[in-house]
């Protein structure tokens, strides 16, 4: 018997590295979630990154695709770290409509002493420093970048952060990364991770506002800053009860889990994206570069006559004459 083909909003439906778009409408809430799988595999295994280091390049993944396919027009999503602990830079930028790449930047001896002593959580690798996130829409236009401070944090409370001062929307933010074994041919190690992002849009921005600091003394870390919205906090209590395996496991899927979170609201699927493992590296992009670059540059860069150029992100090579690049005297 042939198989059904599924529909959109059917059970496996979205499967892995692909986007789901969501609306809980009795809740004022809109969002989206993610399963990668075959997609993480392929960029965390070109280079040989320690364990830890790879986890924290998946959880940058995830964030950068929940956020870079929200984008309603042409251009690139960029999540980007500094920090001073052993991973120094984390680097992922989506490009519409649907290309990621990433890179982690890390002192493999920092690591291997982080690991031996047990410090491998986000905040314990990433240190001290700042979190970026940029839109670019390309050519001619201003970049729009918000900065979070990272001092002791991990990505997902960083972006809760940006989403809290920046955007000024009520967010919340689950991740989940793991790596798991495949039984059977074809089976061995293999790298899955996910996301869910919700957010309080309602009509009235009255309704989104944080309660107002009370006059009175105390401790005032103990005030909330989310909307004190009932709809808003019955969100908050839903997305509290995802197990980390939930976001990850291929069986539940994108569409089972929303609807054991929100079946008794009603929740609403839209068409996704299926993102690709896609670099924007180029022959004619490394040229552009190289034709910039001064007399003395290029005698920097060549050896045995030769200029060679590897993409971090995609470990391509390119190879080229280093007399092709002379500037003309």
């Amino acid at each position: 018997m042939a198989e059904t083909e599924l529909k959109l909003g059917e059970f496996g439906f979205a499967g892995d590295d692909h986007v789901v778009p969501f609306a809980v409408e009795p809740l004022d809430v809109r969002g989206r979630t993610v399963q990668l799988g075959p997609l993480l595999d392929q960029i965390l295994g070109r280079h040989d990154y320690p364990e830890p280091v790879a986890r924290l390049l998946a959880e940058a993944c995830v964030v950068t695709v929940l956020l870079g396919t929200s984008l309603k027009f042409e251009g690139k999503f960029i999540l980007q770290t500094r920090t001073d602990g052993p991973v120094d830079m984390l680097v992922a930028d989506f490009t519409t409509p649907h290309s990621l790449r990433a890179y982690a930047r890390f002192d493999a001896d920092r690591v291997a002493e982080a690991t031996k002593a047990g410090m491998t959580a986000p905040e314990d690798l990433l240190g001290t420093g700042v979190l970026a996130l940029t839109i670019d829409q390309g050519a001619h236009t201003q970049r729009y970048q918000g900065i979070v401070e990272l001092n002791g944090i991990s990505l997902e409370e960083a972006a809760r952060t940006y989403f809290r001062q920046s955007e000024q929307i009520p967010t919340d933010l689950r991740l989940s990364v793991a790596k798991l074994v495949r039984p059977g041919e074809g089976g061995g190690e293999h790298w899955r991770a996910g996301g869910l992002l919700a957010q309080f849009l309602p009509d009235s921005p009255e309704r989104r506002r944080v309660a107002d600091i009370h006059g009175g003394d105390g401790d005032l870390r103990e005030i909330s800053v989310q909307p004190d919205d009932n709809a808003w906090q019955e969100l908050l209590a839903l997305v509290a009860t995802i197990e980390p395996t939930e976001l990850i496991d291929p069986t539940v899927g994108a569409e089972r889990l929303l609807y054991r979170l929100f079946h008794e609201h009603g929740v609403r699927v839209y068409e996704g994206v299926h993102v690709a493992d896609q670099c924007s590296c180029s022959d004619g992009k490394i040229r552009g570069i190289l034709k910039g670059f001064s007399a003395e540059e290029i005698k920097e860069s060549t050896e045995d006559g030769r200029i060679r150029v590897n993409c971090e992100f995609c470990s391509k090579a390119y190879e080229y004459e280093s007399s092709e690049f002379v500037p003309a005297e």
